[in-house]
């Protein structure tokens, strides 16, 4: 059950069942850091890697991937700097991407070149990962990413510093959790379920898994060249691709028709209705349904 404001919420039964499919935990070194990651179904399946947004981590995804377990290895890493996995004294697009590869590589066994989905600033990771590693990816999708904002998170993150005082509690850390940037709708429970493994106690107190430095500008370059622009990556890229908008999330409908263009016939261009920024905390459902159907295309094509 959960409970918030004396208010108490069950939550639904597809949503206990996908949590009760506990993933793999497992850690793989790269650049000499430390980088944490959850995987789900058989090892010899084809992997399905899901990239998190700037400040979350691969929890944001424990209700979405065991919908896939049965027919991928589906595997979320923790970016540097997020998670439970470590810190850097600099971060950017190109050493992401390599982790991904190298968390996909950690945790699976297919012979079969991975599939990288994206949301928010990981969709920026995704397609760096698929600009410079195209050549070793099935496909990609990124989802709701803005064409020239690389981090929508930075912000509201930006005035945050590695060293200041925590929460006195866990519940009291809890209870300030909220999606960055804010939507009008996220379920209560799974919002619970997110913020509860967005924690963890220091000696400062209880502070959220994530490194304030990537968004104060100190450590990672918010905007892009002309190069690394999302335009130029996704006409660049070598590998299949497609792009899913949030209805009420941060792509307005004028960059919505660039990206339809930019795409062209190279990979489907697709809308989930009534979606915030963040679907996996307004339309998870949805958002399964939208993923595997694109992926049976992808499986017949």
């Amino acid at each position: 059950m959960f409970s918030r404001s004396g208010t108490t919420v069950k939550p639904p039964a597809w949503f206990t069942a996908a949590l009760r499919h506990r993933p793999d935990h497992l850690d793989v070194e790269v650049d000499a850091c430390r980088i944490h990651v959850r995987a789900w179904g058989d090892v010899g399946n084809p992997p399905l890697v899901l990239v998190h947004g700037g400040g979350a981590h691969s929890g944001w995804w424990d209700h979405i991937a065991p919908f896939f377990c049965a027919t991928h290895r589906v595997i979320a890493p923790d970016l540097s700097g997020h998670g439970d996995s470590g810190t850097r004294n600099t971060y950017d697009l190109a050493g992401w991407a390599q982790e991904i590869l190298a968390a996909s590589a950690a945790a699976g066994e297919s012979s079969q070149r991975p599939t990288v989905i994206g949301h928010s600033m990981g969709g920026w990771v995704t397609a760096t990962t698929a600009i410079h590693y195209g050549d070793e990816l099935d496909s990609i999708l990124v989802i709701d990413s803005p064409l020239r904002d690389r981090a929508p998170e930075e912000s509201r993150l930006r005035d945050r510093k590695r060293d200041a005082p925590g929460y006195r509690t866990r519940n009291e850390i809890i209870a300030r959790f909220t999606a960055v940037p804010s939507q009008d709708v996220t379920l209560p429970y799974i919002s619970d379920h997110i913020a509860r493994e967005s924690v963890h106690k220091t000696d400062r107190g209880w502070v959220w898994k994530f490194d304030p430095a990537i968004f104060n500008g100190q450590l990672f370059k918010q905007q892009p060249t002309e190069q690394e622009t999302m335009e130029a990556m996704l006409s660049a890229i070598r590998c299949r691709v497609a792009y899913l908008r949030c209805e009420s999330g941060l792509v307005p409908q004028t960059m919505a028709e660039k990206i339809r263009a930019i795409l062209q016939l190279r990979g489907p261009f697709l809308e989930l209705a009534q979606a915030g920024h963040h679907p996996m905390l307004d339309q998870p459902l949805p958002l399964v349904a939208t993923v595997r159907t694109l992926l049976e295309f992808w499986s017949i094509t």
